[in-house]
């Protein structure tokens, strides 16, 4: 499975393989004008996504544990998934404690 994540203008969303779980992780473009704060081109959910990597795919991780979703089993992240982890990663970066 490629590493990449891609924008699938079929489904307005940007994807991404969830490492370890053999399948894809898509987050639609809904999801990123509320992260955002603006209206993105496909461009700008790639470059959101590039800029918080890690954030995505840790969020991705604990909708999967949260959820109980079988390896192989698609997923997709709201903008709620990918604030949460953005949140507690900032707190972290910053001392402080949930």
């Amino acid at each position: 499975m490629n590493d990449e994540a891609r924008w699938r203008d079929d489904i307005a969303s940007l994807v991404f393989p969830v490492r370890g779980h053999g399948a894809i992780c898509a987050v639609h473009h809904g999801a990123f004008r509320t992260l955002i704060g603006a209206e993105p081109s496909p461009e700008d959910c790639l470059g959101y996504f590039r800029r918080f990597e890690s954030a995505f795919r840790e969020a991705a991780s604990a909708k999967i544990a949260r959820e109980g979703i079988s390896a192989g089993t698609s997923l997709h992240l709201t903008s709620r998934d990918v604030a949460r982890k953005l949140l507690e990663d900032h707190q972290i970066a910053n001392g402080e404690q949930s």
